[in-house]
């Protein structure tokens, strides 16, 4: 990598980090009725050394939400913070090992119509960063470009009879994402990568993902 994209990378990376310690993130309040998740947002060069993020499908044989897109993460276990849970998955997932100070924020709680509470976490993952997803909860793995979230498309807003909220999709590397992934990546980009507080909490999934 040459110095050029080295010291460009460290100041995308300050950058977000800025942005994402000014944020005055909304939590929410646990509750029985809610689980709680975390997810991660991992930031690391691309195929090509453009910056992207980590987008997995998930595996076809999983209990729950089988084939669709997520960020990689799960349940946050007992005496787990948000961001424990996330690095954990992640390693779990595909197979990023991180240490707490990659972490660089937390964007909004997101609650789910399956009964989670997801918390979104940041990171930033290095140059040597190689993904060995899990098949077992992992169909496929993909570094996303960052520029993809600036697609004039992002994002993609319609109504459904079900609800009186927008659901909110992502048209990304040739498939539409959907809530919650689509909210929370919609949320970094406003956030992180532009320094705005932009909210997503009204944004709504699609019927399909409400089980």
């Amino acid at each position: 990598m040459g110095e050029d994209a080295a010291s460009y990378r460290s100041s995308l990376r300050a950058r977000f980090a800025r942005n994402l310690d000014k944020f005055d993130r909304i939590g929410t309040t646990e509750t029985k009725e809610l689980r709680h998740a975390a997810v991660t947002v991992t930031l690391l060069p691309g195929d090509s050394g453009v910056p992207a993020f980590v987008l997995t499908r998930r595996a076809a044989r999983l209990s729950s939400h089988k084939g669709q897109w997520a960020l990689p993460g799960g349940r946050v276990e007992l005496g787990e913070t948000a961001e424990q849970a996330a690095l954990r998955e992640l390693e779990e997932e595909v197979g990023l090992s991180l240490d707490p100070s990659a972490v660089l924020g937390l964007l909004d709680d997101y609650e789910t119509r399956s009964g989670y509470n997801i918390t979104p976490v940041v990171v930033w993952c290095g140059e040597d960063g190689v993904l060995k997803p899990d098949p077992s909860e992992v169909a496929e793995v993909y570094r996303v470009a960052l520029e993809e979230l600036e697609h004039p498309d992002v994002p993609r807003l319609r109504t459904i009879p079900e609800s009186d909220r927008p659901v909110i999709s992502l048209p990304l590397i040739g498939h539409d994402i959907h809530a919650p992934t689509a909210a929370v990546l919609y949320q970094f980009r406003e956030v992180a990568v532009h320094g705005r507080s932009t909210r997503v909490s009204h944004f709504e999934q699609p019927v399909f993902a409400w089980r």
